[in-house]
């Protein structure tokens, strides 16, 4: 009953499609120079050709107003055709774009119709006895017409400029869940998103309706009217509307009135902010509002990649050289943008710090190129920078590293040098006299130290073997608290709740801070060489790390033969439990969100940390899922720590089966590679949703590896996500990373820099290699 309920109101807002046609018959023609449009009854709306650049474009126009508008085009990210083509309405039904070289190129083809018509309501519609089996209003560019609908799981694309109908920058998205939600292209991501209608749990099937009367407003399937946009008027003929997301990323209602010679006329915008929209400026960029326009500038120390277009983004206006560079010839400095804020994406977060000690901080910091500091909080980031935006009543700070030229330097100290020689060798007597009297005094008192060491060896064991910052090497502001076990044994209650067990412990539910923390307490069993190993590695390599995409190491205990690691509580449990369970499993974009965040924490390992660390034992139940369903990676205790000189390691296979990269295997030599193809598989239990190994399935399709290679050779991807609707764009990009992330070949494999900017849709994925085929790496 809903849904016919639905599609009577969904013919409401349709009515006028079937008011004011005129009939083209099959074998009509078009071309640019010679009759270049065939109108619609009233003579408003024309189907045809208009200009676009240097030459033609294919589309439906406002034809009855000065200011010719366009609110639909064909085929619209192909160049712009030369003026000798023609349009054809074919014998069989179909409109055809052909070149004087006899080229053809489909802009419809719906098969079976028999006649054609340009409405009055601005619907190009192909009718098969008067019954339409295809029309423009199923396929809106980026406008929406007065009369026409945007159903749930449709979307809009803003174009790129008024005259340049290609796709633009942003979406609106009708979502599935009742959401009316605007982003950048290229992400469905709830953090990108700028603007939506918070409509999420009115009901299902939500839809987006414009009527005549200009009243623009979402209806479920029920027919209840959700919330009005826009309340409208009354209808009359002297008036036309449309709804379009402009390349500006602003989703506006406009008017225009038939019997005067304006223009159009805004009645409704998403926002009145034209700095909101994100993405508008590229990375390394900002945008500024000057005499109420949005305006786009570089970060100190960048420049616009193109002057010509703002959108374009920035990059730095100097080469890039060591931060530890020893012949002084360089040096960075920090240069502050105020009121500024920018999409998070920080790998340190410091607490409680100054303003000061925030810029210092990420001037020492070789692997900080920015800063962003507010209210004593300062976390630092890597560029690039993206949706960046000025307001005035933002207090954050960014600190970004730049760098000067100091040539004068060592001149300056020469002279001075020259000028004091006998100072100077004074000094050096001093210094030298000092630091043989203190070498004295430290061999004296580790004398001393080894001595009572000696006598005290088993009364204090626990305390001679702490594990102090340095010998761990715990930055001082990820420092973890030391516990006495009888601490512990009291936070967990006993050992009480488990929440979990793993080869070498088991893992309890606790709270700390008086029961106002929820943690997770890691009791190693395994005691002895494997997990003594365990409990210093996973020590060492926290000590080293913290990411937001990492698992924070709050606390540690060793006392006597008791090893125990405190953990932040993740309240969704590991990705395996949510993956795996079919009734708590994340939707498409969840998953690969959580594919994203995954890859940003191994690439931090990889890439940012020193040294470089190897994880050895990526897999869904090594994720944990916060509050947030953000992704962290766990389990250090099988990582490598490479030295500064290392790229590769020879060691003994360690891993979980099916994720266990093939190198391990033939004892070859192993690099962070090991971790990509960890990572791939991975990525295509996301995707499909299932586990990497499972007999209960049929025998070729039990190994998800060797399944998703086959349904790609085959064009068949879909068979891979069988009980979801997923854009199948997304899906197709999605797996070929998967599927170069699992080459058997390490060298083939792409680094997590380049997994991560495919995910993102930053670089292109190219097609990957049959498994057993040799090409240059990505």
């Amino acid at each position: 009953m809903a849904a016919i309920l639905l599609l009577l109101l969904l013919t409401i807002c349709n009515a006028e499609a079937q008011q004011g046609q005129s009939t083209i018959n099959l074998g009509s023609s078009l071309s640019p120079t010679t009759n270049s449009s065939w109108l619609s009854h009233s003579g408003l709306y024309a189907f045809g050709f208009y200009q676009q650049a240097n030459g033609y474009a294919v589309g439906v126009f406002l034809a009855g107003i000065p200011q010719k508008t366009v609110v639909w085009t064909a085929n619209r990210d192909d160049p712009p055709a030369p003026g000798d083509v023609t349009l054809n309405f074919t014998n069989d039904g179909g409109l055809v774009l052909q070149s004087a070289q006899g080229k053809e190129t489909s802009i419809a083809s719906p098969g079976g119709a028999t006649s054609a018509s340009m409405l009055d309501s601005g619907n190009f519609v192909l009718f098969n006895s008067k019954e339409t089996v295809w029309q423009t209003f199923d396929y809106p560019t980026d406008t929406i017409l007065q009369g026409q609908h945007l159903s749930a799981g449709k979307e809009l694309f803003s174009s790129i400029s008024e005259y340049d109908k290609s796709t633009g920058l942003f979406q609106l998205a009708m979502q599935g869940d009742g959401n009316l939600v605007q982003y950048p292209v290229g992400t469905t991501d709830p953090q990108s998103s700028y603007w939506r209608s918070y409509t999420d749990r009115d009901g299902d099937n939500v839809t987006l309706c414009l009527d005549v009367n200009g009243q623009l407003y979402l209806l479920n399937s029920t027919g209840t009217y959700l919330t009005n946009l826009t309340q409208g008027g009354s209808p009359t003929k002297d008036i036309v509307y449309l709804m379009r997301l402009d390349a500006d990323g602003i989703l506006r209602l406009y008017s225009y009135n038939l019997h005067q010679n304006g223009n159009l006329s805004v009645l409704w915008s998403s926002t009145n902010d034209m700095c909101l929209p994100k993405g508008l400026c590229g990375l390394n960029a900002f945008c500024v509002i000057n005499d109420q326009q949005a305006n786009c500038k570089c970060l100190p120390g960048f420049a616009a990649i193109n002057q010509g277009n703002q959108t374009s983004g920035c990059e730095r206006n100097f080469s890039v050289e060591s931060c530890k560079s020893k012949d002084g010839s360089l040096k960075y400095t920090m240069e502050e943008v105020l009121n500024t804020e920018w999409d998070e994406n920080y790998f340190s977060h410091l607490s409680s710090i100054s303003k000061e000690d925030c810029k210092a901080a990420c001037l020492e910091d070789c692997n900080c190129e920015v800063a962003m500091f507010n209210a004593g909080e300062c976390k630092k980031q890597n560029l690039p920078l993206r949706y960046g935006r000025r307001s005035l009543t933002d207090t954050n700070i960014a600190f970004v590293k730049v760098s000067i030229i100091t040539a004068n330097t060592s001149t300056r100290i020469r002279i001075a040098q020259t000028g004091s020689e006998k100072k100077l060798r004074k000094d050096i007597l001093i210094i030298s006299i000092t630091f043989v009297v203190f070498g004295i005094f430290m061999f004296v008192i580790s004398g001393t130290a080894i001595y009572r060491n000696h006598i005290y060896k088993n009364r204090g064991r626990a305390y001679t073997r702490t594990f102090n910052n340095r010998y761990i090497g715990f930055s001082e502001d990820v420092a973890p608290q030391s516990f006495t076990y009888s601490d512990l044994e009291s936070m967990t209650d006993g050992f009480k709740e488990e929440l979990g067990r793993g080869a070498f412990g088991t893992v309890f539910k606790g709270t700390i801070q008086n029961g106002q923390k929820v943690v997770a307490v890691k009791r190693l069993e395994k005691l002895l060489a494997e997990g003594e190993r365990e409990f210093e590695t996973e020590m060492k390599v926290i000590g080293r790390t913290h990411h937001k995409n990492l698992l924070h190491l709050l606390g540690y205990c060793y006392d006597g033969e008791k090893r125990l690691l405190v953990y932040e509580y993740m309240s969704n449990g590991s990705l395996a439990n949510i993956l795996f369970t079919p009734e708590k499993q994340p939707c498409w974009d969840d998953r690969m969100e959580i594919a994203r965040d995954i890859a940003r924490g191994i690439l931090y390992l990889h890439e940012e940390c020193e040294p470089q660390i190897i994880h050895c034992d990526i897999k869904p139940h090594n994720i944990l899922m916060d509050e947030y369903r953000r992704a962290k990676i766990s389990d250090f205790g099988l990582a490598k720590l490479l030295k500064p000189d290392q790229t590769k390691t020879f060691t003994g296979i360690r891993g979980t089966k099916g994720y266990v990269a093939p190198e391990w295997h033939r004892k070859q030599p192993v690099t962070v590679k090991a971790d990509v193809y960890s990572f791939g598989i991975v990525l295509l239990e996301l995707i499909c949703g299932r586990k990497c190994v499972d007999w209960d399935l049929p025998e070729e399709k039990a190994i998800l590896e060797d399944w998703a290679n086959r349904c790609f050779e085959a064009g068949d991807l879909d068979q891979l996500v069988t009980n979801e609707e997923v854009n199948k764009k997304q899906l197709e990009r999605m797996v070929k990373v998967g599927l170069w992330c699992t080459l058997y070949e390490p060298s083939l494999r792409p680094s997590m820099k380049n997994v991560l900017h495919m995910l993102e849709g930053i670089t292109q994925v190219p097609i990957p290699p049959s498994p057993n085929s040799f090409v240059t790496t990505l």
